[in-house]
């Protein structure tokens, strides 16, 4: 097994061991001969690169120099290697932060690689649940390892989890070619994104760094607030206490600071997504046959009621709030570019001022007024 970043484990967290953990509690992959296997590759990275000048076309956005970053069609093994690598280099401040308070002492020392162990077997549960469900992802903060390269700027690259887009493909019962073009759309507009917007990135990662920075790091701490979130999840809170029920587990763990960076981010992530959504709907007529089918089906499967347990854990890990920024961010979308014109919707990435607030995304007259306003005479 490829050592994620050359070390079997990092101090606060063993990160080989998630992998391990993860890799052999996954579900299996959809039974596909190793022709189909490869047939689906090859159509993947064809669409991805069709996808490129449509986006570019629809959103106005970016230049063909600018796409300087990879396109990897990954298993969901190597989906789970590409997430740990970013995880660990995206929260190796907090974790050294956490290791300094803990100690050197030799008692600590036996502490920290027991926790350690128990927090990466933690970690490889959580990607394990979340390896069957990923379609595509833009590795925003991706380091290079040995089988993932990173882009030419130092990070990010477009994933696209082969297993998981046929198993979902054959569940809709859609058109295969259709769908795959459909879903590399989406994924093509946050690369995009990304690289046509060279502020963007640093932008994220900065208010990442300073939500992680709040962080109370006192073990105790965390370990009551996961309890909380345990309690609000399995309905244990005495009836009629005032507190966290409805809230996920990245919501309550959280300063009154990180609150402000949270809604910040949130807004970010509604705009992005919502993006990509409006996107891949402007562009599907023109290039996918069955884009309204797909849409139709894909749709009733995101809001399907899943299993009791599946939906304790949507609600813990905060998926909920995800599916709400996809709405809520194509909503917002839509309605500038109907107001303003695709031009003028681009003005969001002017700078990190002119990304709207999570109070704008839910009310877009009020950043047009703000970004779009005429000087006072």
């Amino acid at each position: 097994m490829t050592s994620i970043g050359g070390a079997a484990s990092s101090g606060m967290v063993d990160w080989n061991l998630a992998v391990a953990t993860a890799t052999r509690l996954m579900r299996p992959g959809p039974d596909v001969s190793r022709d189909e296997a490869r047939a689906v590759v090859a159509e993947l990275r064809r669409h991805a690169k069709a996808s490129e000048e449509h986006v570019r076309g629809f959103t106005r956005l970016g230049t063909e120099e600018t796409h300087d970053t990879p396109v990897l069609v990954v298993d969901r093994p190597g989906w789970v290697r590409a997430n740990v690598a970013g995880f660990r280099e995206l929260l190796k401040p907090l974790l050294d932060k956490m290791q300094e308070r803990r100690g050197t002492g030799p008692g600590n020392a036996v502490l920290g690689a027991v926790g350690g162990k128990v927090t990466g077997v933690e970690l490889g549960i959580l990607l394990s649940f979340l390896a069957s469900r990923v379609l595509g992802q833009y590795e925003t903060f991706a380091p290079a390892t040995r089988d993932l390269p990173a882009g030419a700027n130092g990070g990010g690259r477009l994933l696209l989890v082969a297993p998981n887009i046929v198993h979902v493909e054959r569940e809709l019962d859609v058109e295969p070619h259709d769908f795959r073009l459909w879903v590399t759309l989406h994924e093509e507009t946050h690369r995009t994104q990304f690289t046509a917007v060279p502020w963007l990135r640093d932008h994220l990662e900065g208010e990442i760094q300073s939500f992680l920075a709040e962080t109370d790091v006192d073990p105790m701490t965390v370990l009551e607030r996961v309890r909380e979130a345990a309690q609000s999840l399995a309905g244990g809170r005495p009836e009629g206490e005032e507190g966290d029920e409805g809230r996920s587990l990245v919501e309550i763990v959280q300063t009154p600071a990180q609150r402000e960076i949270l809604g910040r981010l949130t807004a970010v992530m509604s705009l992005l997504e919502g993006h990509a959504d409006f996107v891949m709907d402007g562009v599907g007529p023109q290039v996918v046959p069955s884009v309204a089918e797909i849409r139709e089906k894909f749709q009733q499967r995101r809001a399907k009621g899943a299993s009791r347990l599946d939906l304790a854990l949507r609600k813990l890990l905060g998926l909920d709030a995800k599916l709400r920024q996809y709405r809520d961010g194509e909503r917002f979308v839509r309605a500038v570019v109907e107001e303003v014109g695709m031009d003028g919707f681009n003005r969001v990435w002017t700078s990190p001022n002119t990304l709207p607030t999570k109070a704008e995304i839910s009310e877009p007259a009020d950043w047009i007024t703000r970004v779009h306003r005429k000087p006072e005479a």
